[in-house]
């Protein structure tokens, strides 16, 4: 099976999730047509890596906001599991103080439509989707189980996106908000080299 997604339809889901403490039994990835939105999925609650990646992409939620984004996270944890993970404080290796959803993924369905299921550990690899605002992925990274991902990238890409959709033009290596941009043609190439 082709696991890249870029280009194709984000994969819809009806599912319970967690967001300011409570449980929406009937949380959909419809909620946020119109909007950009960085789906993310990581292993299991009450792990090592993974609180660290929730409270980054927390500490720059206003930043993802700031943009109109949405971000989502998701495991095969339970909603239950993941109110008592919110409801754990961080010093306790808890994410008490997040407040975007968390998305259960109980039955691994989301994780396998998503191509990002190991199999094997029956837990979701670190899978991030930067998705458009017509529900299309235009970008996507899986890290190993180890491997902890930079939010700071994330932001960096939903900047390039953007950018490239309010100005047609492209973002090239390590392009950051405010960097100079090309025209995607041999004469667009010339002039940045220029």
């Amino acid at each position: 099976m082709n696991s890249l997604l870029i280009g194709k339809k984000a994969p819809n889901f009806k599912a319970e999730a967690v967001a300011k403490g409570k449980i929406n039994d009937n949380f959909s990835l419809d909620l946020f047509n119109g909007k950009h939105v960085v789906f993310f999925f990581y292993p299991l609650d009450f792990t090592f890596v993974c609180p660290t990646e929730l409270h980054a992409f927390q500490e720059k939620l206003g930043e993802f906001e700031a943009r109109g984004a949405q971000v989502i996270g998701c495991s095969v944890d339970s909603a239950f599991c993941h109110l008592a993970w919110v409801n754990t404080p961080k010093a306790k290796g808890g994410i008490e103080g997040i407040t975007y959803p968390l998305v259960a993924d109980l039955n691994k369905n989301i994780a396998r439509d998503y191509h990002v299921l190991n199999e094997e550990a029956g837990v979701a690899f670190r899978g991030l989707f930067l998705i458009d605002k017509e529900g299309i992925i235009r970008h996507q990274l899986v890290n190993d189980l180890p491997l902890g991902r930079s939010v700071d990238e994330a932001i960096r890409l939903l900047d390039a996106l953007i950018f490239h959709e309010e100005n047609g033009e492209v973002c090239p290596a390590n392009w950051r908000k405010g960097d100079k941009s090309m025209k995607p043609t041999q004469d667009g190439l010339t002039t940045y080299f220029n």
